[in-house]
């Protein structure tokens, strides 16, 4: 596994390498956030009390996370991934809260099982395996990925991605017909 410590440029540009099928994109927009929701919901009923404040695992994972996010050296992108995955742990305790264990099970491993079901989709019209088998980073850098990929579609960040773009080319369709 390479450094965990890389710039957002260098781990942004390592994991576009093997995403650069518009389809894969795409599907990854609906997979990725479905587990970091499920993950977090699953973390959600292990709490405990720091401090004297209730705490649980989901608010741990997102905050060390956080950390991580913001130390890569773009700040912006680092602060919004946070912020995305800050609203989908809310959503996530604020669901299995109320839920049944039954139901805290279903909403998490059901979230869990769709989401990976989108990825691996997502993998078969790139014609490569997923990012995290050569790098078990890439399964922190999927959220900051996807976020980057919002951003770059509402014109945020041409620089980061006209660098990605320099470095692993330019997204496309892959040609399911005639694969290479």
């Amino acid at each position: 596994m390479a450094s965990l410590f890389r710039s957002a440029l260098d781990l942004m540009a390592q994991y576009a390498a093997y995403h650069r099928d518009r389809r894969n994109i795409a599907t990854h927009f609906i997979g990725i956030p479905l587990i970091v929701f499920a993950i977090s919901a699953l973390l959600a009923r292990a709490e405990f009390t720091a401090a004297g404040a209730p705490m649980n695992a989901a608010i741990v994972l997102w905050a060390l996370s956080t950390l991580w996010y913001l130390t890569r050296g773009n700040l912006a992108l680092g602060l919004a991934t946070a912020v995305v995955n800050g609203v989908l742990t809310a959503l996530a305790m604020t669901l299995v809260h109320a839920a049944t264990t039954a139901g805290w099970l279903i909403i998490g491993l059901g979230s869990f099982v769709i989401g990976w079901v989108f990825q691996f989709i997502g993998h078969y019209y790139e014609g490569r395996k997923p990012a995290f088998v050569d790098d078990l980073v890439g399964l922190l850098v999927g959220p900051m990925f996807v976020v980057g990929e919002a951003l770059f579609m509402l014109g945020w960040g041409r620089g980061l991605l006209d660098e990605i773009e320099k470095r692993v080319g330019p997204t496309h369709l892959r040609d399911l017909a005639h694969p290479i």
